[in-house]
């Protein structure tokens, strides 16, 4: 399956994944994610990442000693990924896509790291595929860590933020009655409600451990974070770790992180 061309061209062009998370803002979302992964990793254990982008997540592991493959659907993230690659570190990287992983047995990964495909799939149908195929490749009891956009954050920040609302274009996709959005390849992220994520894993055989802000408040502070001295940053990040699963606050975040344990 070939990726949508505004996908391709957002990845080769406009998005530097890997500049992104090492930003002062990206480093909440980058830390948090690695704070829960930490949390269940066990020596020996083989981790697959499902769209790796262009390998923060996997590359972090693997110099941790763990065993990582990492499936990626973009040839340029692929590109990147290899380049970013140390000599004999234990990771392995191969052109694949979320929706089918039939290359990968049942049951083989202790990890699974679903960080980037639920961003770019429009259906409920994909959706819940490729949260199935990464059960599927994860042990019984073995832990699944999917990330979405939030909903919410785009209205604040998009639509009224950048007055968004102004376009028919984008209108068109917002129910005015919720404020639910919609969204198609063109506007290149897939944006969720904790119950629409409720409603993907109704049925699937997995038990939720942590439902997370990735980085709560941090998308509404981006040039305060700049400017935040390291003591002041610490400081933030501690606040960010207290409240990152409270469940008044957490709708609010740009990412969520639905960590579970497969059944």
């Amino acid at each position: 399956m070939e990726p949508p061309s505004c996908l391709r061209e957002f990845y080769e062009a406009h998005c530097d994944e890997d500049a992104r998370l090492r930003s002062r803002q990206g480093m909440v979302e980058f830390l948090t994610t690695m704070r829960y992964i930490e949390k269940y990793l066990k020596p020996g254990d083989r981790v697959i990442e499902i769209g790796a982008g262009t390998g923060r997540y996997s590359h972090a592991l693997a110099q941790a000693g763990y065993q990582v493959d990492a499936v990626e659907l973009l040839e340029h993230n692929i590109d990147v990924f290899r380049q970013n690659t140390l000599p004999g570190e234990p990771v392995t990287v191969r052109h694949g896509n979320a929706l089918e992983l039939s290359c990968f047995p049942d049951g083989a990964y202790d990890i699974t790291l679903l960080l980037g495909p639920l961003y770019h799939l429009y259906t409920k149908e994909e959706q819940r595929r490729a949260l199935a195929e990464a059960l599927r490749v994860t042990r019984h009891a073995g832990v699944v860590f999917a990330a979405y956009c939030g909903n919410d954050a785009t209205v604040l920040q998009c639509c009224f933020g950048r007055e968004f609302l102004k376009d028919p274009h984008y209108l068109a996709l917002t129910d005015l009655d919720t404020f639910k959005l919609s969204s198609t390849p063109e506007e290149i992220f897939a944006l969720h409600r904790r119950e629409d994520i409720d409603a993907l894993m109704d049925g699937l055989p997995a038990q939720r451990l942590h439902f997370v802000g990735a980085d709560m408040a941090t998308g509404y502070l981006r040039d305060t974070m700049e400017q935040m001295d390291d003591e002041m940053y610490e400081l933030y990040l501690q606040y960010h770790f207290a409240i990152c699963e409270r469940p008044d606050l957490v709708g609010a975040s740009n990412h969520f992180l639905d960590v579970f344990r497969k059944l």
